[in-house]
Formats: C-alpha cells, sequence, structure tokens
C-alpha cells in the first residue's frame, strides 16, 4: 500500500510562466488538486493531479470526467480554490503549497486567496502560496524562519488586524517587539534577509508575510 503523501499541493489558474516553481515544490511529493483553470497548468506541465475541482467557466475546454473531476455550479459561495483547500482539509491535509494563485488577469482572486490562507490558518493548518520569484505566509503568534533567501527582499504587513508586534533576526532593519499598524507609516516594506538564517517572529496579531528573490 502507498504511503500517504503528508502535504497538499493547490494549482490554481494564475499563469505559471515556467517549471522553476514545480522544482523547488516537486509536485510527487504532494497530493495535487487542481482549482479550475490549474488543470491546463498541470497538462502544461505533465502533472498527473490527484483531483480536479472547478466551475470551469473560464477554460478553453473542461477536463475529461472522471473519478478525478468534480465540477462545481458556478453560482456557489466560495471560489474553486478555496473549494480545493476545503477538499484537502476534509482528507486530513494541514500542510498546502499553492501555486497559480498570484496575479494573473485577476487582482481580486489573488485578494481571495490571501483569504484562504487565513481560512487555512484558522483550522489549524499552515500554507505558502509560491511562484517563481515570490511567496507569501500568514502567520499569527509564532515564528517563521527563513533559510537559504540570503538577499531576498522582506515586506510584512498586519492582517485583518489593527496592529501585529514582531521581532526581526537576521534582516537589515531589525524589529524588537516593535508594533507595524495598519494605516501606518509602511516600515514593514522593502527590508532584506542578511544572512542564511532569519527569523521573523509574530508575538501578537497577524502578520502577512511576502518574501521576494529576483
Amino acid at each position: 500500500m502507498a504511503t500517504k503523501k503528508q502535504e497538499c499541493m493547490i494549482i490554481g489558474a494564475s499563469p505559471i510562466e515556467s517549471d522553476a516553481v514545480f522544482r523547488e515544490f516537486p509536485p510527487e511529493k504532494y497530493y495535487v488538486i487542481c482549482a479550475d483553470g490549474g488543470y491546463e497548468t498541470a497538462a502544461q506541465y505533465q502533472i498527473t493531479p490527484d483531483l480536479i475541482v472547478g466551475d470551469f467557466d473560464s477554460v478553453k475546454a473542461p477536463p475529461p470526467k472522471s473519478r478525478k473531476v468534480m465540477s462545481l455550479p458556478v453560482e456557489k459561495d466560495v471560489t474553486d480554490t478555496m473549494f480545493a483547500v476545503m477538499k484537502g482539509l476534509s482528507k486530513g491535509y494541514r500542510s498546502f503549497v499553492m501555486l497559480g494563485c498570484l496575479g494573473g488577469a485577476r487582482f481580486d482572486h489573488t485578494l481571495a486567496n490571501l483569504e484562504v490562507l487565513q481560512f487555512i490558518r484558522e483550522h489549524s493548518g499552515h500554507a505558502v502560496i509560491a511562484d517563481e520569484h515570490t511567496k507569501v505566509f500568514l502567520i499569527r503568534d509564532s515564528r517563521l524562519r527563513l533559510t537559504e533567501m540570503k538577499d531576498a527582499i522582506v515586506s510584512v504587513f498586519p492582517f485583518g488586524e489593527q496592529s501585529c508586534n514582531l521581532s526581526y533576526r537576521g534582516l537589515f532593519y531589525p524589529l524588537n517587539h516593535e508594533s507595524l499598524t495598519s494605516g501606518g507609516t509602511l516600515m514593514g516594506v522593502s527590508n532584506r534577509i542578511t544572512e542564511d538564517e532569519a527569523e521573523i517572529r509574530v508575538h501578537s496579531g497577524t502578520a502577512l508575510i511576502v518574501v521576494y528573490q529576483a
């Protein structure tokens, strides 16, 4: 009997321009769920999904019907990506990598996927949204260790709350139990990792952390 994979990969419909992100996150190590047009990306990069979900209202052609496909109504209360995550959670997964969930033509979908990060966290999970250059994390009352990312740009924002209290280690601009405030001076934007191992500790509140590597 095959060993159950420990993590879930969600592939969304935003374009993925190269296979670099799949080399960093090899799909064969994950239970792969494609959300709507994400199945076209999977086909482009010869990835075999474990499940495909969506209303398929924005694809060239829907996937062929099979046990792997769950067709959803266009009129529904959740996005295709949120439904994919809910399926992953229902299967017992608590660790997610979300690809094809940044950028694209719909900025509102990117914002909605930040809410999906919060949904995962509120259901005792953790996740990263990633593309070739960017990683997005949502951290509450815990710490994020960043390894092998020296010289990457880091921006931190309070999320869903008025403020968050933080300490940084291994970043150019240090913080020690200092607060970032929503609608404040944006002092959390464009910091830089200066060490091989860096850490952002969130003492209170929720922090949206964006890491950019050129």
